[in-house]
């Protein structure tokens, strides 16, 4: 190490060191026979009125946008029935998680998630120089609501509930939420992160603005990458109780949410039922895929979002290879499991023959039954 070098790490903080940079899902090789399983994005191009939206602001990039986004907090506060000093805007949900964290805690703090859960939540809790308590999901994969209760502290400043859960698929009940919403004190905001609950399609799915009057210390996360298709543009907003809503836009980055993707959001909130097929047609894949492994002996947990979690264990990294044979590219967590995003026909159809070649080899982490 040169001496310029070292003097620039003794300039950077200690604590980094024990923080995992984030890993974005491998990407595309230009011409590469392949098909990208491994972000979740939607397998659509924009639609024709949101390309046509973006288009429109082109000549405009030499200005910079609103950060209040007047256009789209009009369009989200009629939605849902907010005033709109509570919805605050980040660069994806992911940012607006950061801004939760950075808001609410202070060095040594805590923030309470499950794990595992968004593989960025340690990361950003660290990195805000907060303490990360991970309480282990249940064994069907899902939130120990009760055991996050007894993790809190007077430390914790934080609880965030992922839901549906990235990267298990799977979801807590709603009697089991406000339950667990009941109990815990009201000076400990509650975050949840609701970044795929458009594809949770279950019998009484959880919608949680519907919950934020009845909980004061409650806020939810939402974004427009997932069913709204626009990852490339990164615009995500929460819903807060107004005083905390104020003290997050002092976090914000000014300026995250670019002009292109007010324009974009506010189009996608005007073609909801061009979109709302588009996550049928997701559905209607999960729904195919699922049945197909169950049917060749695959017992996986129950998933409410467009992926699926195959928790394969010390098989993972094998199976990763395999379905890599297939043409797919996954995401893998060593030791742990993979998780594969539902796309189109072609690419769901690669994932099923890999899947079957996984139980001739018998790298399926114990979930098959032969």
């Amino acid at each position: 190490m040169s001496t310029t070098e070292h003097a620039l790490n003794q300039g950077t903080r200690a604590a980094l060191a024990a923080v995992a940079s984030y890993k974005q899902g491998r990407t595309l090789e230009p011409g590469a026979d392949v098909v990208k399983l491994s972000s979740n994005e939607l397998p659509f191009a924009p639609l024709p009125s949101v390309r046509a939206a973006i288009e429109a602001g082109l000549d405009r990039l030499n200005r910079y946008p609103l950060t209040a986004a007047p256009e789209l907090t009009t369009a989200l506060a009629a939605r849902f029935q907010v005033d709109p000093e509570r919805i605050v805007y980040g660069a994806g949900s992911v940012e607006i998680v950061s801004q939760f964290i950075r808001a609410t805690c202070a060095e040594g703090d805590e923030v309470i998630y499950a794990w595992r859960s968004f593989e960025a939540y340690p990361m950003l809790v660290r990195t805000a120089g907060a303490a990360p308590v991970e309480v282990a999901l249940t064994a069907d994969h899902r939130h120990d609501l009760p055991a996050m209760l007894e993790a809190i502290t007077e430390r914790t400043r934080l609880i965030i509930v992922c839901n549906p859960n990235n990267p298990t698929g799977t979801t807590v009940a709603q009697e089991d939420l406000e339950a667990f919403l009941a109990a815990v004190p009201a000076s400990i905001p509650v975050l949840l992160d609701e970044a795929y609950h458009q594809f949770d399609d279950g019998l009484a799915p959880i919608v949680g603005a519907g919950l934020l009057e009845r909980f004061p210390q409650l806020s939810i996360a939402h974004t427009f990458s997932k069913a709204y298709g626009l990852a490339g543009l990164r615009v995500g907003y929460a819903i807060a109780p107004a005083a905390l809503a104020a003290d997050l836009r002092k976090v914000s980055v000014p300026f995250g949410v670019t002009d292109l993707a007010q324009r974009a959001a506010v189009t996608s909130l005007g073609a909801q039922a061009e979109l709302d097929e588009r996550v049928a047609s997701v559905l209607a894949e999960r729904h195919r895929v699922v049945s197909t492994l169950e049917t060749a002996g695959w017992s996986l947990p129950e998933t409410r979002a467009n992926f699926l979690w195959l928790p394969l264990g010390a098989d993972t990294e094998d199976a990763v290879a395999v379905l890599e044979r297939h043409g797919i590219l996954v995401r893998p967590f060593p030791g742990e499991g993979l998780r594969v995003t539902i796309a189109e026909v072609e690419g769901n159809d690669r994932l099923l023959a890999g899947a079957a070649e996984l139980v001739e080899l018998g790298l399926t982490g114990g979930l098959v039954q032969r």
